[in-house]
């Protein structure tokens, strides 16, 4: 018998209880042979229709020009923009010792980052006058920190020290009986 006859018979419902002898060519690994998949009619026109809208039309995009009295007024309004951003950076310690993992989050936002293990920090983004920033570490109290103007600086350095929060730990350890091991 071929590979192909055996597994054909074993497949079969009839010869689920088969006895017999087999020759040692024959003993080994059965697997069926892999029948190609033929592309099925609704695969086929979503393929065909998926092509036939692909062809588009490219269009370049309009590009215009400006005049260089916009360009004189946009590029003192950027002055003035970047001259009031200003790149938040500094150390946050307990007074003593640097605090890593510290959370630093721009109140009202989801922009933050947290301190490295040195209680290291930069800002991922340019803060303005006003924007308050918020110090949190698990075990200490919040810090708000508002940002102030400091005459063209373009970078600040901060020393934020966190305090310690009061925590009381109240529990019991209840047990029904002393640990025994099952195995024994």
């Amino acid at each position: 018998m071929t590979s192909d006859e055996i597994i054909a018979f074993f497949k079969a419902k009839e010869t689920q209880n088969v006895c017999g002898r087999f020759n040692n060519n024959q003993l080994k690994t059965y697997s069926p042979t892999p029948k190609r998949k033929k592309l099925s009619f609704i695969s086929a026109v979503g393929l065909a229709c998926l092509s036939l809208f692909s062809f588009g039309t490219a269009q370049a995009q309009n590009t215009s020009k400006t005049s260089d009295s916009s360009d004189k007024n946009n590029s003192k309004v950027l002055q003035e923009s970047q001259e009031s951003n200003i790149t938040v950076e500094g150390t946050v310690t307990d007074g003593e010792l640097p605090l890593p993992g510290v959370n630093i989050v721009l109140q009202g936002t989801t922009v933050g980052t947290s301190s490295d293990f040195d209680g290291n920090f930069t800002f991922p983004q340019k803060l303005k006058k006003g924007d308050i920033l918020v110090f949190s570490y698990l075990g200490m109290k919040s810090q708000k920190l508002v940002i102030n103007d400091k005459n063209s600086a373009s970078s600040v350095a901060l020393q934020v020290m966190m305090e310690g929060d009061t925590c009381i730990i109240m529990g019991k350890v209840a047990t029904k009986e002393v640990y025994k091991s099952k195995r024994n």
